[in-house]
């Protein structure tokens, strides 16, 4: 048994107090928070409620949890760097190879299975906390992401994501050498008519194409390879590795967009028998793009911040091997 005691936000201000916990208690049902009212397990101002009974700002409710919540993550033991958190809040670096969520190809063995098992782990109540994701990073992808405890720091922070409000940025080591110092691509980006569904294009046939900025500057060039500060000012699919292999720079060792990726035109892609390009690095077994940094307004302080995340340490030795084989 554990009991929860919450104050009602304004934003849920004349709403039932079955809806106000269905919307707080994100791993119970709505039928299940609806029974739990009508057993008499919860209080508004210290009085039993009943699910008609409407809350109101301020006032106070407290539910007693008897059962386990219906809609529980897996929770999975996953190591994960925690950047920042709070109470709202939780910021993490996310390693290379793993995905943000569960879907049908990957139900489990995700970033959300182990944040769960994060959070479950500092609970007095298992399943009482259901990590809100609020964006995404591809599987390949290291970095910072940002996922939400609460129902309402989840809505407000979505609503920043949504609105373009907030700010990224990426290091991405490239093919080629880049030679303009800083730019900005600004081509549309829609689904690729060849390949496999996921894939992304900047070609005039792309489908459902919309309009997509990413400015970036170099950091740092070596003979065959620069290395990049990427800010994607719209937040499509791929966004980053699509604009960077259009403008012949894609990102070292992406599987799509790449050299040998699956969007390589026929012509451009080694002929039977020629030698394929070498490795730039035994280290990079994915593509060297990283989350370095994510800043936004903190949902519930109103407080800019900006979160970072070290270059992990396949990166850090491509980037040495790229020195060493391009010196």
């Amino acid at each position: 048994m554990h009991s929860a005691k919450l104050i009602v936000e304004g934003y849920l201000s004349g709403c039932r107090v079955d809806t106000f916990l269905a919307k707080h208690f994100r791993s119970y049902t709505p039928w299940r928070m609806h029974r739990m009212v009508r057993a008499g397990q919860v209080t508004v101002e210290g009085v039993i409620a009943v699910p008609e009974r409407r809350v109101f700002t301020n006032e106070t409710v407290v539910v007693t949890l008897l059962e386990p919540p219906d809609n529980l993550m897996p929770a999975e033991e996953i190591s994960f760097g925690i950047v920042f958190e709070d109470q709202w809040l939780l910021i993490v670096n996310k390693p290379a190879g793993l995905i943000v969520h569960p879907t049908g190809q990957n139900p489990s063995g995700t970033l959300t299975n182990a944040v769960q098992y994060y959070l479950d782990q500092n609970s007095a109540f298992p399943g009482q906390a259901k990590p809100g994701v609020v964006h995404r990073l591809d599987r390949d992808t290291s970095g910072v992401v940002a996922l939400a405890k609460d129902h309402l720091s989840h809505r407000l922070l979505s609503i920043q994501f949504q609105r373009e409000r907030i700010a990224k940025s990426y290091l991405a080591l490239v093919d080629g050498v880049v030679n303009q110092d800083s730019g900005t691509i600004d081509l549309p980006i829609g689904r690729a008519r060849s390949g496999a569904s996921a894939l992304m294009s900047c070609q005039a046939d792309a489908i459902d194409a919309k309009s997509s900025k990413t400015n970036y500057e170099v950091l740092q060039r070596f003979p065959r390879h620069t290395l990049l500060r990427a800010k994607p000012r719209t937040g499509r699919l791929h966004q980053i590795r699509v604009h960077l292999s259009t403008i012949g720079h894609p990102v070292v060792g992406d599987d799509f967009y790449g050299l040998l990726g699956e969007l390589k035109p026929e012509r451009e892609r080694p002929k039977p028998g020629e030698p394929l390009p070498a490795p730039i690095s035994p280290f990079i077994n994915r593509q060297a793009l990283h989350a370095a940094e994510l800043s936004f307004a903190h949902p519930m302080t109103s407080e800019w911040h900006t979160f970072s995340a070290p270059l992990p340490d396949d990166i850090e030795q491509a980037l040495e091997l790229v020195q060493s084989l391009d010196d």
